[in-house]
């Protein structure tokens, strides 16, 4: 069975990737075909997924942006838990796209 992602505050490169391996193991997509989608190796993914702290920022942000996902930076502790908690209770579709 497939483990849901948690959508949410990461605080490391190992807790990015999981999402990230997650997501995309939720959405079907392989990682042959995320690399197909972009400019970005199965190997860097795999790498990436695992939690690679030297993993190049550039091909990291195309490789969440290839498989749907984003990267939002803002103060540490911002008040907004109530939309931290519908993140983490959320599921992608089989496009990848949010349910309501």
């Amino acid at each position: 069975m497939k483990e849901a992602p948690r959508y949410g505050v990461v605080a490391t490169p190992q807790a990015l990737g999981e999402v990230t391996r997650r997501h995309r193991k939720a959405t079907g997509i392989t990682l042959e075909t995320a690399s197909a989608l972009g400019n970005v190796g199965s190997r860097f993914l795999s790498e990436f997924e695992r939690g690679k702290e030297t993993a190049e920022i550039g091909k990291a942000m195309a490789a969440l942006t290839i498989l749907g996902l984003e990267l939002v930076v803002r103060p540490r502790g911002y008040a907004n838990a109530a939309a931290d908690r519908a993140l983490q209770s959320h599921e992608p579709n089989r496009a990848g796209s949010r349910q309501s």
